[in-house]
């Protein structure tokens, strides 16, 4: 499946900005069963200084310097994404979660897509022994990890509310865990949370979701923005599995990758310091299109 992704992120300040600088995380790269085709970013006003990254587990940063005083910033992104369906998985095989766990805990592999980077509290992500003795349900003894990864997504799908009015960027899991409400950011970091509670490796992903569902579908929530779900290690032989609790699906051609991390901190589309006062709005426009097949040639009489 291929998609043309235009996204457009709009600060607005209350007073002028003489000098900013800025971490941006907002183009795709290459992934597994994911293919950039082409890709575009620019920023207003024109930066003094740009330089491009790519950090610890293979995003594309951007970090710019802006000295033209300004009382806005905007980003401009596109990209044209080739998005292939992972292999098929049956989660009733696989290992136990267990074995998962003690395998996770004893790898010596320290390379980017390696499970111990996922299993340890995160900036944004405590361990919250609710959330862990929550998550534990859904993991029986001897229960394969897939199935109970799936288990705790459709749970969390179905006992919390999606709610943006609810929490801000800000808001602890547990205390959306509490409130049982919240964004897609709020599921994922619950989910994770609950998952590395049990010893589990679990990843923060963010990404965009097509805005045009197929025919007789309904519209996916976090479609209109950058969305989040979590990717979780279930074993050698199976690997990483995208899990999207927001929306209760196994991730396939529907999700583009923009980054991966620990937490939302790892992945946020903008950080940096901004050197001004007063109150600022942020406005967020995103477009995610499916590109139809190219028909097939049609063959003249021989």
């Amino acid at each position: 499946m291929r998609y043309d992704i235009h996204q457009t992120t709009a600060y607005s300040y209350a007073w002028p900005v003489p000098v900013a600088r800025h971490v941006v995380r907002m183009v795709p790269v290459d992934r597994p069963n994911q293919r950039v085709l082409s890709s575009h970013f620019t920023v207003e006003p024109e930066p003094v200084e740009w330089t491009e990254t790519s950090d610890f587990f293979g995003n594309r940063v951007v970090h710019i310097r802006i000295e033209t005083p300004h009382t806005s910033f905007t980003v401009h992104t596109g990209a044209r994404v080739e998005v292939e369906p992972p292999p098929a998985v049956d989660a009733a095989s696989g290992p136990s979660w267990e074995l998962v766990r003690d395998t996770a805990n004893a790898s010596p592999d320290l390379s980017p897509r390696s499970p111990v980077h996922q299993i340890c509290p995160s900036p944004a992500v405590p361990l919250s022994e609710p959330i862990t003795r929550w998550a534990g349900e859904s993991f029986p003894p001897g229960r394969p990890m897939l199935a109970g990864a799936i288990d705790l997504m459709n749970r969390l799908h179905g006992e919390f509310t999606y709610d943006p009015r609810a929490t801000d960027v800000s808001t602890p899991p547990l205390e959306a865990f509490h409130m049982r409400r919240g964004v897609c950011q709020d599921f994922a970091h619950i989910m994770i949370a609950g998952l590395r509670g049990l010893g589990l490796p679990a990843a923060y992903v963010s990404g965009f979701l097509r805005t045009k569902p197929p025919p007789g579908q309904e519209r996916l929530q976090g479609a209109d923005a950058t969305h989040a779900w979590v990717a979780v290690w279930c074993g050698e032989e199976i690997g990483w599995q995208g899990l999207d609790p927001t929306n209760a699906l196994i991730v396939a051609t529907d999700h583009v990758v923009l980054a991966v991390g620990r937490d939302y901190t790892d992945v946020a589309p903008i950080g940096g310091v901004v050197l001004g006062s007063g109150r600022q709005k942020l406005d967020v426009a995103v477009d995610v299109i499916p590109i139809p097949p190219e028909p097939l040639p049609v063959e003249g009489p021989a």
